[in-house]
């Protein structure tokens, strides 16, 4: 004691949390324990609501109206403009789209949609079984969602699609680390224990920074999108260095940990990673050595130009003017008047 964090949803503030806290106090008035408070820190986690449900106007002929075209009659009931009933009807996601703010009919964009997700319960119909997911999606594909849903502490909607997009994204980690040509998991060819190139280097310590940090203020969410970054990279190139790949299952395995072990045993750990220390980022590798700097010309980018990054604004300047397409542009004309934003953008005017 006291508990470090504490995390719960809101219905707890006025059950377990009171009950626990008032209970903790009193055992502080009589010298059981040493802290005011049971918990250092309270997080209460959103509300995870059903699929969202759309529903639109129609008419008893079957014919959706545009809620522009409805009113509300003395009884009180909805009827179109000139009488006719109206009542809510369901309408199916793949029949809507959505236009700016709001959701309309694909075939009849005039009529607006509603839509809402509600509270999941059984009078709805709309709840989630979990294992339905794990048996279809995997344990890792729930658990990933259900983080990469939206900031721990928003209400969400649940979204199938949503799943399906997560379990895609560790198909493609199995992708980038195993053989999918073999008939037994085996370690790719593509991953190999060569030297990591300059730029790989930085993406793979700024991904750890990120989902260090990220982790650690419970942003789950943009943890698990620095990590999409890191595969979108890594899949794209030939060769994937192995110490690259361990600490990208390592940065992985708190959110997919079956997933993870799999993938630790596949490129040679035969024990547990449980037990392996959590990858540190070097900041020195987060710097870049080169910038691309865009070259405009009278409002228009005309090159793009590549400098080191500690290279003073005189010699970044001569450089740009050098440029052969800067320098076809400016021939015979007047240099009005040059900008240098160091490491953003070399600007010229010129007239004549």
């Amino acid at each position: 004691m006291p508990v470090d964090l504490y995390v719960g949803g809101a219905e707890h503030a006025v059950l377990h949390l009171l009950y626990s806290r008032f209970w903790h106090k009193v055992l502080h008035d009589r010298g059981y324990v040493s802290t005011a408070e049971p918990f250092q820190r309270l997080v209460n986690q959103g509300m995870i609501l059903g699929e969202m449900e759309y529903t639109a106007l129609r008419a008893a002929d079957g014919s959706f109206v545009s809620s522009l075209d409805a009113r509300k009659s003395e009884s009180g009931t909805l009827v179109t403009n000139d009488g006719r009933p109206l009542t809510e009807a369901s309408v199916a996601e793949e029949e809507v789209e959505k236009v700016g703010d709001h959701f309309v009919l694909k075939k009849q964009p005039q009529v607006r949609v509603e839509a809402r997700s509600y509270k999941m319960s059984k009078s709805r119909g709309n709840v989630v079984n979990p294992d339905d997911i794990v048996r279809e999606y995997g344990a890792d594909s729930l658990r990933l969602y259900e983080m990469f849903m939206g900031p721990l502490e928003a209400t969400k909607p649940w979204s199938m699609a949503g799943v399906g997009g997560v379990r895609s994204f560790l198909d493609r980690v199995w992708r980038m680390i195993v053989d999918m040509s073999s008939d037994t998991p085996a370690l790719s060819a593509a991953v190999v224990d060569g030297e990591i190139d300059e730029e790989s280097n930085r993406i793979l310590h700024r991904t750890i920074r990120a989902v260090s940090e990220d982790t650690e203020s419970l942003s789950f969410n943009t943890a698990i999108a620095r990590m999409m970054e890191f595969t979108n990279h890594f899949t794209r190139l030939e060769q994937r260095p192995r110490s690259a790949m361990e600490r990208f299952v390592l940065l992985l395995s708190p959110y997919a940990p079956h997933l993870a072990e799999e993938l630790w045993r596949i490129l040679g750990h035969p024990k547990t990673l449980a037990y392996e220390p959590w990858p540190s980022w070097d900041p020195t590798a987060l710097v870049l050595s080169q910038l691309e700097i865009p070259v405009q010309i009278n409002g228009k980018i005309r090159a793009k130009i590549l400098v080191p990054a500690d290279l003073g604004e005189e010699d970044v300047l001569k450089i740009a003017l050098a440029h052969e397409k800067v320098a076809a542009a400016i021939e015979g004309k007047t240099i009005a008047k040059t900008i240098v934003v160091p490491g953003r953008m070399v600007t010229i005017a010129i007239r004549g």
